[in-house]
């Protein structure tokens, strides 16, 4: 088992980002080292003294006062200790703080929300079986909110920023990891937003960067042992090409809501959204990726369209794919070609892999075949691995997993 140290990737990130990380001692914690920001718009350094003091020790995972047992849990807002906060404004980053109220003082003209100047991620942290606790590929989410940052013009939050604040945040509310074999995760959702007045249309002058965390069981209850029936939505389209689908902009789930919902009603508690121009590719999910598995051939075939976001997740599986031996394609999938897939699953860091049962049509306009796939072998052979790395029960020999400390 190997995990890479968050010191470790914070060095890292500090040298690919043109920064330099310096060590305040030899024996001080993250908490305690200083950044000196030389980026376009950002010239602060960071003390985390402020925060915690830096030699505040570790606490021992699961051991906070919920009202349902952990290994009940499921996937919904929980009051944990904190969350991180940090301020950007005048070109640069303030000091982040730890806050106990779940709540935010926002002026009423803020870029957030009247023009939708927000986006977020989502990466989780567990318990592993002797108490330490790591989270999973963070570096990915820091590199995928700088994307989100760009296209909607807002400051990027530097890499081994990111890094840091997870890191503790986590600390902080270590009780609340789900202990090691209750099947629960430690979920942290960053989010970063306008929180400057604008009335005309117009980047924010100040930015607000959080960082949320709840310990969560699976997405669907039942997880990997009850298959999800999906419907393919045809009323409505989830991105525009050249649009904002590639990014975690929160508007992009607004826009889910209502078929969502709807498709809920009908007994459908996933949708599968088709291609906005020909409405005859596949995409993706309300909120996951979509993977057919071809058993046989051993292909692993995933939507390459550029309005779908880049999961990262769906990123490692394809890893774990081409570990297994199966060929990963990364092309179009024709609607029709999912009665040809021996295994479909949706996958993403809340649903983690989830197999999906039926397709079926949203709006009636045409006929479509049912798509007669469960979860098999394949689906459970990827979940198995994935969650045997992020637990620590398999070599983590691509490095996946930071240390918290």
């Amino acid at each position: 088992m190997r995990g890479l140290s968050l010191a470790a990737a914070i060095l890292a990130a500090s040298a690919c980002s043109g920064f330099t990380f310096v060590p305040l001692s030899r024996t001080s914690s993250l908490a305690g080292h200083a950044l000196d920001r030389r980026t376009a718009g950002a010239s602060s350094a960071l003390s985390m003294s402020a925060v915690e003091d830096s030699a505040t020790a570790m606490g021992k995972p699961g051991t906070a006062e919920l009202d349902t047992p952990w290994s009940e849990l499921g996937f919904e807002f929980r009051q944990t200790k904190s969350h991180l906060k940090m301020t950007w404004k005048d070109g640069e980053w303030g000091e982040p703080e730890l806050v106990k109220e779940p709540y935010v003082n926002l002026h009423i003209g803020a870029t957030a929300l009247h023009y939708g100047q927000s986006c977020f991620e989502g990466l989780k942290a567990f318990a592993h079986e002797d108490d330490g606790v790591y989270i999973f590929r963070p570096d990915e989410n820091a590199k995928r909110i700088r994307n989100s940052c760009e296209r909607t013009m807002m400051p990027p939050v530097p890499a081994d920023l990111f890094l840091k604040a997870c890191n503790h945040v986590v600390k902080d509310n270590v009780a609340y990891v789900p202990p090691y074999g209750s099947g629960g995760a430690l979920y942290l959702r960053p989010l970063l937003f306008g929180s400057g007045p604008r009335i005309g249309l117009q980047p924010a002058d100040e930015y607000t960067f959080l960082v949320m965390v709840i310990p969560v069981g699976d997405y669907y209850k039942g997880g990997l042992a009850s298959p999800v029936d999906a419907l393919i939505i045809e009323d409505f389209d989830r991105a525009a090409p050249r649009g904002v689908g590639n990014v975690k902009v929160a508007g992009n789930y607004a826009a889910d809501l209502l078929p969502n919902m709807l498709g809920k009603k009908k007994g459908f508690p996933i949708g599968l959204y088709l291609d906005a121009a020909t409405q005859t590719l596949v995409e993706e999910f309300s909120t996951s990726n979509f993977v057919g598995i071809e058993n046989e051939a051993k292909k692993y075939i995933t939507p390459a369209s550029p309005s779908v976001l880049p999961s990262i997740t769906n990123k490692s599986l394809m890893t774990i794919a081409e570990d297994e031996g199966f060929e990963v394609e990364r092309r179009d999938v024709p609607v029709e070609e999912m009665k040809d897939f021996d295994e479909v699953m949706a996958c993403g860091t809340a649903v983690v892999v989830t197999p999906i049962g039926v397709g079926d049509e949203a709006g009636g306009g045409r006929d479509r075949d049912e798509v007669p796939v469960r979860g098999g072998e394949t689906t459970r052979r990827m979940y198995d691995r994935v969650r045997a790395i992020q637990l620590g029960e398999e070599e983590d020999k691509w490095g996946w997993n930071f240390k918290v400390e």
